[in-house]
């Protein structure tokens, strides 16, 4: 049967000193006592660890919230639970003890005690909920005691001065954005044990330099994006799964590009020949890098894989690559020119967003489709060729390419997008060598200029188009 819970308050508890008494408000199940709320003055507050022969197992959520004069806080290891919100929003607070016995800390426990400068974690610690030490923004130093397991999602986010912390071996994994936005952190130590490292873990931490990856780790899901003075990742020799050459990362046999730290290798890299594939945002945010060489051995660019590498001029696609992910090289503003190879098959989503200092695209024939957004806000682009295998052209495909002037969609297309060419204002002329695809009002929103042109005897058209007006033919 469950137990039944009530709240009490205690009058003359034996364990509390007086000046305390009645600063607690307490819920019972008749064996143990969850603290409920805290209502004193603040200042130093030892929470007792028994009340009348009962003893204080369990803090609840909110208990401390906004306790705006708290400036110190002792837990007992007769607490196993700290409920979730039970000390956010503490200011002043700048010393808390959590003693070993505590197995829970929950979500947001500690989130912005914007006083608090160092936390031990103790080794009875089993679960950290998301947020726990978020926002704690002077927070400088953090211990994980070996035996902890676990750390929750945005734990440590945001802690903007935190400049060390080890990962024991107990803990397998911690999940993603766990120390993101740690920028000061510049010692990081990972223990053996450690098996994965989550989704943004270390996002911007921007003072990081250098991390060793043990050899027990087995899933790295991309942490130090934004970790724009990481110069080199050495990974334990012993590793199974991952291995390092001149301080990039790549899989054992290295057939896999997985990260090439932002600060290596200067201005100029060349990616090791017998590498098969360039994997999700593993140049990503490279801001030194303005040329990059990719062997023959390549077969895939994947998804962001050199996004954001804003002094990148120069590149060439081998005539060995049959897919370019989602985002490859958005935001490569300084990239001018660009030909897609005929071995090329698919190009995704955003795969040239943002490229504002794109003035010309060759695609070879063997694509298929041009997917949404794939060279949005590309504002330089002056001209592009579509080949005949393409027949679709995805939403906001070319939207913002404000210079182009001219563009020849051949009849092999059948499908136009959405706002395909929204906000195209230099564009006038669109001819169709085809039928009419099929396509939406919108598709030249905004472009005021534009007329549409079609091959004679094509069939589907009439006086408008995409809500433009259709002329005769005309070659040029």
């Amino acid at each position: 049967m469950k137990k039944l819970w009530r709240v009490i308050l205690i009058l003359a508890p034996l364990a509390v000193p007086a000046g305390l008494q009645a600063q607690f408000t307490w819920k019972t199940n008749g064996s143990a006592l969850t603290l409920a709320k805290y209502s004193g003055p603040g200042g130093s507050v030892n929470i007792p660890a028994a009340v009348n022969d009962l003893p204080v197992t369990a803090i609840d959520q909110n208990a401390f919230y906004n306790c705006a004069d708290l400036t110190s806080v002792t837990i007992p290891g007769s607490v196993h639970k700290i409920g979730a919100y039970a000390f956010q929003n503490c200011p002043k607070l700048a010393n808390a003890i959590i003693s070993d016995g505590v197995t829970s800390i929950g979500g947001a426990a500690f989130e912005d005690c914007t006083s608090l400068t160092s936390i031990t974690i103790p080794s009875s610690v089993t679960n950290m909920g998301e947020l726990a030490f978020s926002g704690c923004a002077s927070l400088t130093n953090a211990v994980l005691a070996e035996g902890v397991t676990s750390i929750g999602m945005d734990a440590f986010f945001g802690c903007s001065n935190l400049v060390s912390v080890t990962i024991p071996g107990s803990i397998s994994n911690f999940r993603p954005y766990a120390f993101a936005g740690c920028s000061k952190l510049a010692s990081l130590v990972l223990a053996n044990g450690l098996t994965s490292i989550g989704m943004a873990s270390f996002q911007s931490c921007q003072s990081l330099t250098n991390v060793l990856i043990p050899s027990s780790v087995t899933n790295i899901g991309y942490p130090f994006s934004d970790c724009t003075n990481l110069a080199a990742i050495t990974v334990d020799p012993q590793n199974a799964f991952y291995s390092s050459r001149n301080g990039t990362l790549f899989n054992k046999n290295q057939t896999a590009l997985i990260l090439q730290p932002p600060a290596s290798h200067g201005d100029n890299y060349s990616v090791p020949d017998g590498v098969g594939s360039i994997e999700d945002s593993a140049f990503e945010h490279c801001l030194n890098l303005t040329s990059v060489t990719i062997p023959l051995s390549v077969t895939n660019i994947a998804d962001g894989a050199f996004g954001g590498c804003s002094n990148l001029t120069s590149v060439v696609i081998p005539n060995s690559i049959l897919s370019i992910g989602d985002g490859a090289f958005q935001d490569c503003v300084r990239l001018v020119y660009v030909t897609i190879p005929s071995s090329v098959t698919n190009i995704g989503p955003y795969a040239f967003y943002g490229c504002t200092g794109l003035s010309n695209i060759i695609i070879a024939p063997g694509v298929t489709a041009i997917a949404n957004d794939t060279f949005n806000n590309c504002t330089n682009l002056r001209s592009i060729f579509i080949p005949n295998t393409v027949t679709s052209i995805g939403q906001d495909a070319f939207y913002g390419c404000a210079d182009l002037i001219h563009i020849d969609i051949s009849e092999s297309v059948t499908n136009i997008g959405p706002y395909a060419f929204e906000e195209c204002t230099n564009l006038t002329k669109v001819g169709f060598r085809g039928d009419a695809p099929t396509a939406s009002p919108s598709l030249f929103l905004s472009d005021t200029n534009v007329t549409v042109y079609h091959a004679p005897g094509t069939k589907g058209w009439t006086s408008t188009f995409g809500g433009r007006p259709v002329g005769a033919w005309r070659d040029n």
